[in-house]
């Protein structure tokens, strides 16, 4: 019976000292390589780098550099573009100028 107040103890100390679990939006690594894939679909080869993360609630935006290799051009194209994610699914992207001076507007459908 002692033993059973001590292990209980123990783990109600150590849950006051874990941090809080955050809120899940989905694998994200798995979003945004689809929406890579989609958005290149003759590229050659592609990797991504997540600048940046905000979250609100079960929305997440993310900032994403691509650097994508088509088949015919000896250059990689870089890419920048914000993801909205919202429970687990992309609802939106916009595509963000690489240029600092760049005006940034909405994209148009």
């Amino acid at each position: 019976m002692r033993y059973r107040w001590m292990l209980l103890g123990t783990l109600l100390w150590v849950g006051t000292f874990t941090p809080p679990i955050l809120a899940s939006t989905g694998d994200i690594g798995t979003i945004v390589e689809k929406f890579v894939v989609r958005q290149f679909p003759d590229a050659a080869s592609h990797y991504w780098v997540i600048n940046e993360t905000q979250w609100d609630g079960d929305e997440m935006i993310v900032d994403v550099q691509t650097i994508v290799k088509e088949r015919r051009d000896a250059e990689p194209t870089l890419s920048r573009f914000l993801l909205l994610i919202v429970a687990g699914e992309l609802k939106g992207s916009q595509n963000v100028p690489l240029e600092p001076a760049a005006d940034c507007r909405p994209e148009e459908a």
